[in-house]
């Protein structure tokens, strides 16, 4: 039993040292080795805030360590007031809220130029905040969109940048709609090292004041009361072509 027992040893690692070898290979040439530290949650430097119209703060991690161009053009877009007042434009329930458009139409971006694909190994889970793009996949600029639930279909063909790590509940209050009726909008936007001040609601406009109406000589209807006329029929919009 001796020898084949020697001989079992001896096959045992002749298979087994070349698949430890390839495996330690794999995860230092773009494996787990080759992976760049991500920042700390609580680095200020890699925390977005926005400051949403429906009540409250959300705060969205960096990840330079996976798309540091995209993070670069968040942080330069977000110093420069660009996406204050902008609308979340495309909000489909169940899918994801997508925002970061000056047009409000899914068609505009920043003047600067287009950020390449950093498609990486994070997947677009609850919270996960991505570049959108067009057919191009080098087409991302300014918009972005978050994650309402788990699509793992766009792993590896858009970028995600972030993820929602406080205030989850205020993007899950976005109004729906592509675009909606009434858009919930990002009333300022910082990067939590630039020191914002806490979150403010936005402020409501005041109510009109009427004055006590007037009556005309000789007649028992106020002045400035028109009287109601009859509402026309809605008109449908015309069929596409």
């Amino acid at each position: 039993m001796r020898p084949f027992a020697r001989l079992f040893a001896l096959l045992l690692c002749l298979f087994t040292v070349p698949a430890l070898a390839a495996s330690a290979s794999a995860q230092t040439e773009g494996g787990y080795a080759n992976r760049a530290t991500p920042p700390l949650t609580t680095d200020k430097e890699n925390l977005w805030l926005l400051d949403l119209s429906d009540g409250g703060r959300v705060t969205i991690w960096l990840r330079p360590d996976v798309a540091p161009k995209m993070v670069e053009r968040i942080k330069t877009l977000t110093r420069q007031g660009f996406y204050n007042g902008l609308p979340f434009h495309r909000v489909i329930d169940g899918f994801m809220a997508q925002g970061g458009d000056p047009k409000g139409d899914g068609t505009g971006g920043s003047t600067m130029p287009n950020v390449n694909a950093e498609f990486n190994y994070l997947p677009h889970v609850r919270g996960a905040v991505s570049a959108a793009r067009a057919d191009d996949e080098n087409s991302a600029n300014s918009q972005f969109f978050i994650v309402f639930q788990p699509r793992l279909s766009l792993d590896k063909k858009y970028t995600v940048f972030g993820r929602v790590i406080d205030g989850m509940q205020y993007v899950d209050a976005i109004q729906r709609g592509e675009p909606p009726v009434d858009p919930t909008k990002v009333i300022r936007a910082y990067i939590a090292a630039d020191n914002p001040p806490p979150y403010t609601p936005a402020v409501a406009p005041a109510p009109v004041t009427l004055g006590a109406p007037v009556t005309l000589p000789g007649s028992n209807r106020p002045a400035g009361k028109a009287v109601p006329k009859r509402a026309s029929a809605a008109k449908a919009p015309a069929q596409p072509k």
